[in-house]
């Protein structure tokens, strides 16, 4: 059957316009912005190394590579990953993120000399009358420091992205004037910042039509980014109204990960576009593989409710569900059995559906377990493991189980082996035979004369 008449999808039944009507780019930044979150820790250059290359191939466009001027280390593994894109010919850009000021942007020079490719200049500084007033800054002076950078790192030969913190709570009037001049010293894109997660999906909206408008005034090609934080649980939906209301690029860290409760998520990013068709090239299998190298390399925990790639993701031990699935199974039909209960298919993103027994489970679950476990699914080892199961509080570990498969096969070879025992001492129904005597005995128990029978 088609899969149109099996799934009615209303996220496609009316839409407010077009979902994303500009080509768009998605822009990594957990290996500058994620590390700053308090609880993890700074990979290793050999970690780093690897997520660099699983971002490639989850096709993620650019990736911040650090802040050369924060000191000797962080230098020395911006320069080996801008080695590594060069070297390796990734299709993956580096990006480096510096303070608008010309001594946090020469080390960002000397790296794209050093590795032979651009890199992309993300210098940023607060636009935020709250942040002015925090930091004793006139808005000339903003304007002063901005413009000052911007030209320097055009002088030297790269692209420059003008990123304004806790641009969602700035004053329209000096972002125009703020733009304006980023714009005209030479900055080819304008990175909106929700800083401190403070935006709703309509402040996305407002603020993004305003800076395209502010844009057009200038008759100057220039692109659009949205980097937003999750204090409000509201990062993943801001990011993508960013790109339906026209953003060019949007940031995320893999997991969220970033400064107090995180960044928007770069892997439901990409499941979610991945979902609503806009990746529908886009080869995600190595999605989980990122995930688990970002979190073990940042010693940052995955919970285990976590979509996708979260433990419990596509794991059900409730019987209904179970049932349906291997219903499914039974048909031979994979597709159905990766969707029947789940809104997310776990084939596309390299995971699979799995079936465990608990208290809620019923015989499809254990016959399910079983046969996949190499274990003929006979009815007393059913029964046994269901006993179990449901006087357990939790669901059976893999260990769990394999110890009732143990005793019952114990508790059988223990019965056939006291039913052959028993079998063996019970007394023979019929009365034996004696044994025929051997012919020499039968000879020697006839009367004889001289060798001749007696006669009557």
């Amino acid at each position: 059957m088609d899969s149109d008449e099996l799934i009615y999808d209303w996220n496609e039944a009316e839409r407010r316009g077009p979902i994303f009507p500009r080509a768009f780019e998605l822009h990594d930044e957990t290996l500058r912005d994620g590390i700053q979150n308090p609880s993890v820790v700074d990979p290793g250059i050999g970690d780093k190394l690897e997520i660099l290359h699983l971002l490639d191939e989850v096709g993620v466009e650019s990736t911040d590579v650090g802040l050369p001027g924060a000191g000797p280390r962080a230098f020395e593994d911006v320069l080996t990953l801008c080695k590594e894109i060069a070297s390796q010919k990734l299709n993956i850009r580096a990006t480096c993120a510096g303070r608008t000021l010309e001594a946090d942007i020469a080390p960002m020079v000397e790296v794209s000399q050093k590795a032979g490719i651009p890199v992309e200049v993300m210098t940023f500084i607060g636009s935020s009358p709250i942040r002015q007033y925090a930091e004793g800054w006139t808005t000339e002076k903003i304007i002063e420091l901005s413009v000052k950078a911007i030209r320097f790192a055009v002088k030297e030969g790269l692209p420059v992205t003008f990123v304004t913190e806790d641009t969602t709570r700035s004053r329209p009037d000096f972002l125009t004037d703020l733009f304006r001049a980023a714009i005209e010293a030479g900055a080819t894109r304008l990175c909106l910042c929700d800083t401190v997660g403070h935006v709703t999906p309509d402040g996305v909206k407002n603020l993004i039509h305003f800076t395209r408008h502010v844009i057009s005034g200038t008759g100057v090609d220039v692109q659009i980014d949205w980097h937003g934080h999750n204090d409000r649980g509201l990062a993943l939906a801001n990011s993508l109204f960013a790109l339906e209301h026209g953003a060019d690029r949007v940031h995320g860290c893999v997991l969220g990960i970033g400064e107090r409760v995180g960044n928007a998520p770069l892997d439901l990013l990409l499941i979610n576009l991945k979902l609503l068709g806009a990746l529908q090239d886009r080869d995600l299998s190595k999605l989980a593989a990122l995930a688990r190298k970002v979190s073990a390399a940042t010693r940052f925990p995955i919970p285990i409710n976590y979509p996708v790639v979260g433990d419990d993701a596509f794991r059900t031990a409730t019987g209904v569900h179970a049932a349906a699935i291997i219903k499914a199974h039974k048909k031979g039909d994979e597709w159905l059995a990766d969707r029947v209960y789940s809104g997310v298919p776990a084939a596309m993103f390299g995971r699979e559906q799995e079936i465990v027994i608990g208290p809620m489970s019923g015989i499809s679950n254990v016959t399910h377990w079983l046969e996949r476990h190499g274990i003929e699914a006979k009815g007393t080892l059913i029964k046994a493991v269901l006993l179990v199961a449901k006087a357990s509080d939790h669901n059976l570990a893999t260990e769990e189980v394999l110890a009732v498969v143990d005793r019952h096969r114990k508790q059988e070879a223990a019965q056939v082996a006291k039913e052959a025992a028993a079998k063996a001492a019970q007394p023979s129904a019929e009365p034996a035979q004696p044994a025929e005597p051997p012919a020499a005995a039968k000879e020697a128990d006839e009367p004889k004369t001289n060798g001749k029978p007696i006669e009557a």
